[in-house]
């Protein structure tokens, strides 16, 4: 199951697998991986729904799965929520920053631009939380919200850059700068939204530079 996750990721999330591969210890990498296994499974709700009740109920459905997983029931047959509810039992993930990373995919059933305030909300919410887990996974004595700005920074520069970039991209260089070794892979792909790479190699380089040096 690990394996599979593994390949779903490196092909539908490719900059955060390739900083997944910079976590030295097996495990910890493999509950990462599920980490965005998971953002990705709330990512596809509103963009396959085709109206956005079928979003919500979608949403909804992971939400009946961290139930399940906090509260010790058996957790559904699905590769992606079954990797998840492990992960949170051996790192003893606190249930709010998953659960705002679902509430924050709700903007997306709204077909209106987002506005520089309500994307800064949303990018904190979708990749901001997904690294502050991250780095609970990683190094859990160090602190998660030093990892919150550099997870917006690249939700806002990936694809079509959004409104907002610029606002916290001081705050994610500094705060990245502050995080363990350790820790640092949490973060490490929001360099690729800062400094662009067209080719995969250039990709790998940027992200073994920044890792090497601890900054974004």
């Amino acid at each position: 199951m690990d394996d599979d996750l593994d390949a779903l990721v490196r092909r539908v999330d490719p900059d955060r697998w390739l900083s997944s591969r910079f976590i030295g210890d097996a495990q910890a990498r493999a509950d990462v991986v599920a980490l965005y296994a998971y953002d990705h499974e709330l990512a596809r709700a509103p963009k396959v729904a085709s109206n956005p009740l079928l979003g919500e109920i979608r949403l909804t459905w992971w939400r009946e799965v961290l139930d399940e997983a906090y509260e010790g029931r058996h957790v559904r047959h699905h590769p992606t929520a079954q990797a998840l509810a492990a992960a949170i039992a051996r790192r003893s993930l606190p249930r709010a920053p998953l659960e705002a990373m679902i509430d924050a995919r709700y903007r997306e059933l709204d077909a209106a631009p987002m506005d520089e305030a309500e994307a800064l909300e949303w990018a904190r919410g979708t990749g901001g939380q997904a690294a502050e887990a991250a780095v609970r996974i990683l190094d859990p004595a160090a602190d998660p919200a030093r990892a919150a700005a550099a997870g917006a920074v690249w939700m806002l520069g990936r694809g079509e850059p959004k409104p907002g970039l610029g606002a916290v991209a001081a705050a994610a260089r500094a705060d990245a700068r502050a995080l363990s070794a350790a820790a640092f892979p949490a973060v490490a792909h929001a360099t690729l939204a800062l400094h662009p790479a067209r080719s995969e190699l250039g990709r790998r380089l940027r992200l073994t530079w920044a890792v090497a040096i601890g900054r974004i």
